[in-house]
């Protein structure tokens, strides 16, 4: 296949439930569209058959806007990419049967993309910023996923630790529901936090070997302390729960430096680098940003990439076909795939 410029991508993300469609010159971004799912928040998380017909609803305007956005046309394509996996099984499907029957229409070729690989490589969109060099050691922190990886190239990277029980973004959204906060909960503690004292309350940071991670523990703790000072004070929570949120927030950021820090001495690289939903976090920032004072090369994307999108899906598609992947012909959602397959 050949890849010279331009080279316009189509890419299509639906693993969970943002639909979204982005369009690509290679790896500069032409247009990025997110369509959020508004109908999950009464129900305080995803409810996966809302979700799935909601893409089935939006997936055309989706792409059809970021056509427009754009300003090429279908026929101007030369590659569709979507997401895979991992992610809902009936959201994947939608979007990996939308893109493969869109470009057999086309005569062009579908690339399927693995959608942590793309947190990852959203570092690579060219914007004019500094990218970072390979190999680097990246944080991914998300809903579903905490890892940390070594990275060698855009096809090859190495699991170094991952969670053992609930993901960061899990326990975020968790203990915001503890505290009373709509969901996604996440960047609720995050806003409530700025109000309050991150040393208010001590939680133990649980134990887990090597570079893995644990948050169930810090999560039954928060319950526990709840449940025992509101037998005291039955106006325990609302009293405190910025301070709360802020303690919180403290707990489950150093887990994660901390980690980050050992891996990346560990493997020797001082370039490392953040993805994922829970990169928005303001704290994890600032925290990173503390890390290159002690020297090392900091990657923290823009926040219109730490959420699920699709320029990212679109730029991962870009660095496979450089690196000699050969599209296939039919390729079937995984609901379940490791990253270093």
């Amino acid at each position: 296949m050949g890849l010279e410029r331009p080279f316009y991508i189509l890419a299509i993300e639906s693993s969970c439930d943002d639909t979204a469609a982005a369009v690509l010159d290679g790896d500069k971004l032409l247009a990025n569209v997110v369509n959020n799912q508004e109908v999950h928040r009464k129900w305080g998380g995803v409810v996966p058959e809302l979700a799935s017909r909601a893409h089935q609803q939006q997936i055309i305007p989706v792409v059809h806007a970021a056509l427009n956005d754009a300003k090429i046309s279908k026929e101007q394509l030369h590659a569709v990419a979507f997401t895979r996996g991992p992610g809902l099984p009936g959201s994947l499907l939608v979007g990996a049967v939308f893109a493969q029957a869109f470009a057999r229409g086309l005569n062009i070729p579908s690339i399927g993309v693995h959608h942590m690989k793309a947190h990852v490589l959203a570092h690579l969109i060219d914007e004019g910023q500094s990218i970072p060099d390979f190999p680097f050691v990246c944080l991914t922190v998300s809903g579903g996923h905490t890892q940390l990886l070594r990275v060698d190239s855009p096809l090859k990277m190495m699991i170094l630790g991952e969670t053992i029980d609930d993901a960061a973004g899990e326990a975020f959204d968790k203990i915001a529901k503890m505290l009373g906060l709509p969901y996604p909960g996440g960047p609720e503690i995050d806003r409530l936090a700025q109000k309050g004292n991150p040393r208010a309350f001590k939680f133990p940071e649980p134990k887990a070997d090597g570079f893995s991670f644990s948050f169930s523990g810090l999560k039954t703790a928060v319950l526990y302390l709840i449940q025992r000072e509101q037998q005291k004070n039955p106006n325990f929570l609302e009293e405190n729960k910025a301070d709360l949120a802020a303690s919180v927030q403290k707990t489950i950021v150093s887990i994660l430096v901390k980690k980050l820090e050992a891996a990346a001495q560990n493997c020797g690289i001082p370039r490392i680098a953040l993805a994922g939903g829970v990169s928005a976090n303001s704290e994890l920032r600032k925290q990173l940003e503390l890390l290159r004072q002690k020297g090392y090369d900091v990657f923290i994307p823009p926040f219109s990439y730490c959420t699920d999108n699709a320029a990212m899906i679109g730029v991962t598609a870009w660095h496979m076909l450089l690196n000699g992947y050969t599209p296939k012909e039919i390729e079937l959602p995984l609901a379940r795939w490791s990253i270093e397959d």
